[in-house]
């Protein structure tokens, strides 16, 4: 069903809030289906969400520091520091001093936390292609 809202006329059908509905009845499935894999792999979704953006970084290093995680997860930097802190604590991440500026610290993900990860990701692969197709609709 294509998504045929008319701004300009402020016209908003039926279809219309069917298809937005639905969507959005597939973005909470597939975050509670989320919070429920990190669950099952040893991860609060909240840590979840920290291994995913630093391994996922942006320019695909691998690695972030906690003023681009606070960024990313819209969060201020005293609770990322404060979920940086526990993750590294329960063996999750790492700290590199930068090279260029003493002052930095990336963080990087151990190999218990690429495991944690990569299990996690995995379990979602279904409910993201699900989330897709709903996406699609919408254009």
């Amino acid at each position: 069903m294509p998504y045929r809202h008319s701004v300009a006329s402020g016209d908003l059908t039926t279809e219309d809030v069917v298809t937005v509905a639905e969507f959005r009845s597939a973005l909470r499935k597939f975050l509670r289906r989320s919070e429920l894999v990190a669950d099952s792999c040893g991860l609060t979704p909240q840590r979840y969400l920290l291994l995913l953006m630093i391994k996922g970084a942006p320019d695909g290093s691998g690695r972030s520091t906690v003023t681009e995680l606070s960024e990313r997860l819209q969060l201020a930097q005293s609770t990322v520091t404060e979920l940086v802190g526990r993750a590294e604590r329960a063996g999750l991440i790492q700290r590199e001093r930068s090279e260029k500026d003493l002052r930095v610290a990336h963080l990087r993900l151990s190999p218990e936390g690429e495991r944690r990860l990569a299990l996690s990701v995995r379990g979602l692969d279904e409910q993201r292609h699900e989330l897709r197709q709903r996406l699609d609709a919408l254009d």
